[in-house]
């Protein structure tokens, strides 16, 4: 196990260093829409509350929504997205609170649905994409989101939404024993995206993606490496 770790290091390691910097460019570039390359500075951007839920998984796989761990999820990624929107300079915004965000569910609903058409058919793309995006970052939300900015008088709207599974004691047992008969089984993953859409137009500027087997948004320190992740390559304004 150390050893594959080891050789798994260093083959990163090596892709790093084999792969050029504009193909690191064009790969970032390629989850910004056409013609978008950063913020404005001090742009006006308001920062949605987390939408997220986590999941423990029965012996036989059934993800069961976990309640308290959701509520320590959130306020973990609440405190975190806060931290990282900061260190990003987005000081020309705020936070929009639960509370006032609930009125908001619909639209909400709506980017989240949008995010995972494009992870789907624009981040995997291969069989999945489709000929009229030609390969771009083009989707657009039409008016949904002027409600958002009529509230909030931000231009811009930055949305998180994560879902992350954990294997229960029975699944762990499970998974041992199905591997006797040489059969894997998932432990839990977590996936998340991170969209910023200009609510004016209702655009989608930029998007990033998560998906992984590992990660727990249950600590804080875990938390905090997921917001870093989801918001890598953010368009910030200079």
């Amino acid at each position: 196990m150390r050893f594959g770790r080891v050789a798994g290091f260093c083959l990163a390691v090596l892709a790093m260093v084999a792969v050029p910097d504009t193909a690191v460019a064009a790969e970032a570039s390629r989850f910004l829409a056409p013609g978008f390359t950063s913020l404005e500075k001090n742009a006006n951007v308001v920062i949605m509350p987390v939408d997220v839920e986590l999941f423990e998984l029965s012996a036989g796989g059934v993800a069961e929504p976990k309640a308290d761990w959701t509520s320590s999820a959130q306020q973990h990624m609440k405190s975190e997205l806060a931290r990282k929107t900061k260190m990003l300079g987005l000081t020309g915004g705020h936070v929009l609170p639960d509370s006032e965000a609930d009125e908001f569910a619909e639209e909400i609903g709506l980017q989240a649905a949008v995010a995972r058409a494009i992870n789907l058919h624009h981040a995997i793309g291969g069989m999945w994409a489709l000929p009229s995006k030609n390969g771009q970052l083009d989707w657009n939300l039409g008016d949904a989101m002027k409600g958002i900015q009529t509230k909030t008088q931000a231009r811009y709207g930055l949305f998180v939404w994560v879902r992350d599974s954990y294997a229960s004691a029975a699944r762990k047992a499970t998974m041992v024993a199905m591997a006797l008969f040489g059969v894997g089984l998932t432990g839990g993953s977590q996936v998340g995206y991170a969209s910023l859409v200009d609510l004016q137009t209702g655009q989608v500027l930029w998007f990033n993606r998560l998906a992984r087997g590992s990660g727990d948004l249950r600590e804080s320190a875990a938390a905090a490496e997921t917001i870093d992740i989801l918001l890598t390559s953010f368009p910030a304004g200079k």
